[in-house]
């Protein structure tokens, strides 16, 4: 793996001051990465559905200062957040080698979300790429010759470094993140846009999240993905998701809906079967996560409907439909299904296309 490209020459010449914002989606996997190995990298290739709603914005105020230790400063909704600060000195330790001008700025970062922050809606994933755009834009001021496709490569590189899952939310509308030999260019390094045929039917593709639970997950991803080392199935898994990536390209080119319902529903179920067999073991999806999956089934038996569930590694259960159905779908969720969330709260969402710069 060649990582040396992303290392930058020295700069002789620093701006004093500047800000820059970015707002980054948040992603949802359709086949799921669950184990890592090395400095961020996937053990098995994952293919993710870019959104569009839930998103972070984030913006970036840097200093000049002398060198020294990393200085910054993280509100989130205008308050400082402490609990912050660890998980972004850990990212900037990592990149430092590839933006070498982190010491020499205080940075101020002000972030918000449009969704619960640790709710299962893959907040780090849109939180750390929207700050890795921001620290590249600095050095893409610098080095203006930069491409526009260098720029969303090593975005996604640098994202990786904070959460596995942002290096998925630099570009849209499907992104496919680990080496995989029937796609060519992927890469455990980076994500790139998924190229293959996709049918209409998948490019307006709707997701409502039912915020079953909205509180801190009692088991962070970071620690589930640890656990999946000497894991039992581990290596069944991992072999399997390469296999349904295979499967998933040939269904998104067909307009299979069916084989989309049954691949999709599966691969959510074995990211939770791999937590229920992890040692220790431990459970994320709540009772209220089990009786939505029940009505979903019983609605599809029903009417015939397409609609299907995903999971990310909490409890909220992410409503995957086409768009012809919207109507219907919601209609199901105020009158059966928003009990079971948590205050009632759900969120309305489809695939969108990546991050973007906010202009200042």
């Amino acid at each position: 793996m060649q990582i040396d490209k992303y290392v930058p020459e020295v700069y002789t010449s620093l701006p004093e001051k500047g800000s820059v914002s970015w707002e980054s989606p948040s992603n949802i996997a359709l086949v799921k990465y669950w184990g890592k190995y090395g400095e961020q990298l996937p053990k098995n290739t994952s293919l993710s559905f870019t959104l569009s709603n839930c998103k972070t914005t984030t913006k970036l105020q840097y200093t000049k200062k002398e060198e020294g230790d990393f200085s910054f400063e993280v509100r989130l909704d205008g308050e400082l957040e402490p609990d912050f600060r660890p998980k972004i000195e850990t990212f900037f330790k990592r990149i430092e080698a590839y933006l070498p001008f982190l010491r020499s700025y205080h940075f101020e970062i002000e972030t918000s979300n449009s969704f619960p922050h640790s709710s299962g809606i893959a907040s780090s994933a849109s939180g750390m790429s929207a700050l890795a755009l921001c620290l590249l834009s600095i050095e893409r001021d610098l080095n203006p010759e930069m491409t526009d496709a260098f720029f969303k490569e090593k975005a996604s590189f640098l994202s990786r470094l904070g959460s596995g899952s942002a290096s998925r939310s630099i570009q849209g509308p499907l992104v496919v993140w680990g080496e995989h030999h029937a796609i060519p260019n992927s890469s455990n390094l980076f994500a790139t846009q998924y190229d293959g045929e996709v049918h209409p039917i998948f490019k307006n593709y709707q997701d409502t999240v039912l915020l079953v639970d909205v509180g801190q997950k009692k088991v962070s991803s970071t620690v589930g993905h640890n656990l999946m080392h000497n894991h039992p199935y581990a290596e069944s898994r991992f072999a399997q998701a390469q296999e349904n990536i295979v499967k998933l390209q040939a269904i998104l080119e067909s307009g299979d809906v069916d084989g989309f319902v049954k691949l999709v529903e599966s691969e959510a179920l074995t990211l939770h079967a791999m937590m229920l067999t992890s040692m220790p073991y431990y459970i994320l999806m709540s009772p209220n996560t089990l009786q939505i999956i029940e009505a979903i089934w019983e609605y599809r038996e029903a009417t015939g409907s397409k609609l299907c569930f995903t999971l990310d590694a909490g409890a909220n259960v992410h409503l995957l439909y086409p768009k012809a159905e919207k109507d219907a779908v919601l209609e199901l969720i105020k009158d059966k299904l928003v009990v079971y969330c948590q205050k009632g709260q759900y969120l309305c969402d489809n695939i969108g296309l990546g991050a973007k710069k906010i202009a200042q």
